[in-house]
């Protein structure tokens, strides 16, 4: 069972989240690094998934509901740790006193969103070369 904590992006879990990121999104996905890293990470709020006290997968949300970088590590997909880490912000937003979550998901991933109640809107667009649809959720 993943245990979810919240996290700063500048302390001590700096590096495991770039390194899942790392991992994930330019390594398999092959985003380019300076996409991945767009300046916002320290102002947003970042959770961590950690299984035996290792980090497996991450996720963040800004200040204005947008929900991303969402990575499991490919030996801990399939176990519902990214369900785990969408549903941590979702919680987070919803303290903050937000009425919706948003973010642009991978076409392959939009039954993932589904399936946590995201619905699609919006035209299919293209981000590091990866097509995305925009998707929400009102809480």
């Amino acid at each position: 069972m993943p245990r979810i904590i919240p996290v700063d992006f500048e302390g001590p879990h700096k590096t495991a989240i770039c390194s899942i990121r790392e991992t994930v999104f330019v390594q398999e996905q092959g985003v380019p690094a300076e996409l991945e890293y767009d300046g916002l990470d320290a102002s947003a709020m970042h959770v961590l998934a950690c299984v035996d006290d290792q980090p497996v997968g991450t996720g963040r949300i800004l200040s204005d509901g947008h929900i991303g970088r969402i990575a499991v590590l490919n030996t801990h997909r399939g176990q519902g740790i990214g369900a785990e880490i969408v549903q941590a912000l979702t919680e987070q937003a919803a303290a903050a006193g937000h009425q919706r979550v948003y973010l642009g998901a991978q076409l392959h991933a939009t039954g993932f969103y589904e399936r946590l109640g995201f619905a699609p809107y919006g035209e299919t667009f293209m981000d590091a070369g990866i097509e995305h649809i925009h998707m929400e959720k009102h809480l």
